[in-house]
């Protein structure tokens, strides 16, 4: 039943054993106009051949013609294009024609459609891996399960942890250390300075007490005085 041309076309999804290179044209105005349709069909992509079906049931004054693409991938792309086209005051309606496929034909159809998937999945994979040498993401990586979210957070996590420890441990090698003299009064009030100042010396008693001991007790050099035989 042909489609109203009032009527707006109806959405279907194919799948690759729906899809081939054959395709069937129908309501072409019977003008004898085969030679423009092929060129109009041509122009996106190579066509092995492209004729007249006589047998097939037609409206009054129309046509079918039967189109044989060398690529599945150019009978895709001119489907989608030409599928409602008006030509010479006709809508064309096309539709696929997998029946007329040979077995090498299916097998060569699921052998490209399995390259495209496997080019496409290497791409993204290219694509979303993308990291610079320094360890930083250029690109957000496409994330699907919390796993990879929590690991990637963690990476990010400890690539700033260990920045900022490198940052501060340059700094504090760059910068000079300052030493408080031990006979200067810091505070107003003389108890505190009394204070700080006992605290002073015990600090230093200490110090040297630990410096005596670090260095050991000096042993004069024994002398062996016994006879030799």
């Amino acid at each position: 039943m042909p489609r109203n041309r009032d009527e707006s076309p109806a959405v279907r999804v194919y799948t690759v054993c729906d899809e081939s290179k054959y395709l069937i044209v129908k309501n072409v105005p019977a003008l004898g106009c085969g030679d423009d349709l092929s060129r109009l069909f041509g122009s996106y992509g190579d066509i092995e051949e492209c004729k007249p079906m006589d047998d097939e049931d037609c409206e009054p004054f129309t046509d079918v013609y039967w189109i044989k693409f060398c690529q599945v991938n150019n009978a895709r792309f001119a489907k989608r294009k030409l599928d409602e086209f008006v030509f010479l005051g006709n809508r064309l309606q096309v539709s696929y024609a997998p029946h007329y496929e040979s077995l090498s034909d299916t097998k060569e159809k699921l052998e490209g459609r399995k390259k495209e998937v496997l080019a496409r999945l290497n791409s993204a994979r290219s694509n979303g891996s993308t990291i610079h040498k320094g360890g930083a993401f250029s690109e957000p990586l496409p994330v699907s399960s919390p796993a990879e979210k929590e690991c990637i957070s963690h990476m990010i996590s400890s690539n700033k942890r260990n920045t900022g420890e490198s940052h501060y441990i340059s700094q504090c090698e760059d910068s000079p250390m300052t030493r408080v003299t031990s006979d200067k009064d810091y505070f107003s009030s003389p108890s505190m300075n009394q204070a700080v100042q006992s605290v002073r010396e015990k600090l230093s008693k200490i110090q040297s007490s630990v410096n005596n001991l670090e260095a050991g007790p000096s042993k004069k050099p024994r002398v062996d005085n016994r006879r030799r035989i």
